[in-house]
């Protein structure tokens, strides 16, 4: 290695060295990135250039039987929404996190463990898994598929390629581990803010109403009296004007306190991800997250998306009854949707009682451009936001709303076949 040069842009010398400088570029991709969704997206994308594999996924265990986060690299939206909803911890993929060690095939439809895949979902060959694991903890599953190009295609995956892979997961274990880590102190730093807040809304604002009533009953006692001190009573009223006014001011600071994160900076989806999971521990309801790599979103229609996910989900959390909520990002060739249901009790969102901010959810996203539509039953209850890309759409070159343009789908991915 030179000296005083970037390992990540050292040219190669030999094979051997190639590999190990795309190893260590690898490395140093994923430990820059500080999310945990970035870092799940690096790690698929270099797991697939370090094998040279036509398909590559990581999957993340959830406390059932299915995945928390799933991310993929070399299959399109379209593939994606063909495939359909989240695989499940069977076939291959179970395999992996029971076993946690390395798997590789020849060809994964000839083996008795693998369970077939769905229609849609792209034909593979060639198969290479590993566990990402910390300790005896398996924290996630990477695997590849299809070796590329055609000339080795024919032999598939080698030994090396396991070791190489195998070696990248370790650090990714480390990198992973390192990114919840910074999630959660991320997470803290809220709970801090918002328990200030609190205290800020009691120290000030509800003192202040309290002295609002107290002025306002003096005065009602005042102006019952005969005769009637009118110069006692406009001044009792007057007194409850200016508390008003001193109230209504420190009310709008709080809520400039609790304004929607810089979108633009941590993305819409890391923002949403993040709101969804602390308020779904705060609540003490299982809450799942998915978000697909979405097209460029201008801020105004980045924080209606996020406030109508918002509030959706404070709704569910504290009216639906629900055991389970999903939140999910995704898009279409024309549009970008957000999703929030439930398995609560559902409501009838017509009836006057229904309110729940639903008046301001459908304000938001028609001044977004979009349209709001609730299915609420007994099962549970679906909001649905729509944006079309067009009217969603800023210029071509940044992409603040969702991943870096280029990367993988993450609401789910190509799993092996087992669904």
């Amino acid at each position: 290695m030179r000296r005083g040069r970037d390992p990540a842009n050292v040219e190669p010398m030999s094979d051997g060295l190639d590999e190990l400088y795309q190893v260590s570029h690898a490395v140093l991709s994923v430990t820059r990135q500080m999310p945990v969704r970035d870092v799940l997206q690096v790690i698929v994308r270099s797991a697939r250039s370090l094998v040279s594999a036509r398909y590559a996924a990581l999957g993340v265990p959830d406390a059932g039987d299915s995945f928390a986060e799933f991310v993929v690299d070399g299959i399109s939206d379209e593939q994606w929404a063909a495939i359909g909803p989240l695989p499940r911890r069977h076939g291959m993929l179970g395999v992996l996190l029971a076993g946690g060690k390395p798997e590789r095939l020849a060809d994964i439809r000839d083996d008795p463990r693998f369970e077939g895949w769905p229609a849609g979902h792209p034909d593979m060959s060639h198969f290479l898994g590993v566990p990402v694991r910390d300790g005896d903890q398996v924290l996630a599953i990477i695997f590849a598929a299809n070796k590329v190009p055609a000339a080795a295609a024919g032999h598939g995956f080698t030994e090396r390629d396991e070791e190489i892979l195998s070696l990248f997961a370790a650090h990714a274990a480390i990198a992973l581990t390192n990114a919840r880590l910074y999630e959660r102190s991320r997470e803290l730093s809220v709970l801090q803010e918002r328990a200030r807040l609190a205290r800020d809304l009691h120290d000030a604002v509800t003192q202040k109403l309290f002295s609002i009533r107290a002025h306002a009953r003096a005065a009602a006692v005042l102006a019952g009296r005969d005769p009637v001190d009118a110069a006692r009573v406009q001044a009792e009223i007057e007194v409850v004007g200016e508390l008003g006014a001193e109230a209504h001011a420190e009310l709008r600071a709080v809520i400039d306190g609790l304004a929607p994160p810089d979108l633009v900076a941590a993305g819409l989806a890391s923002s949403m991800r993040g709101y969804a999971m602390l308020a779904g521990r705060a609540q003490g309801v299982p809450v799942t997250f998915a978000a697909a790599e979405l097209p460029a979103l201008s801020p105004p229609v980045q924080a209606a998306l996020y406030r109508v996910g918002q509030e959706a989900l404070n709704n569910a959390l504290r009216h639906a009854g629900a055991t389970g909520i999903r939140v999910a990002l995704s898009r279409t060739p024309r549009r970008v949707v957000l999703e929030v249901a439930d398995d609560g009790h559902g409501f009838r969102p017509e009836l006057p009682s229904a309110g729940l901010g639903l008046a301001s959810m459908r304000e938001r996203a028609a001044a977004a451009g979009g349209l709001l539509t609730i299915r609420s039953r007994r099962s549970g209850t679906l909001v649905r936001m729509t944006v079309p890309v067009a009217a969603a759409a800023t210029s071509a070159g940044a992409a603040p709303g969702g991943a870096a343009p280029g990367g993988a789908a993450s609401a789910g991915a190509a799993s092996g076949g087992e669904r």
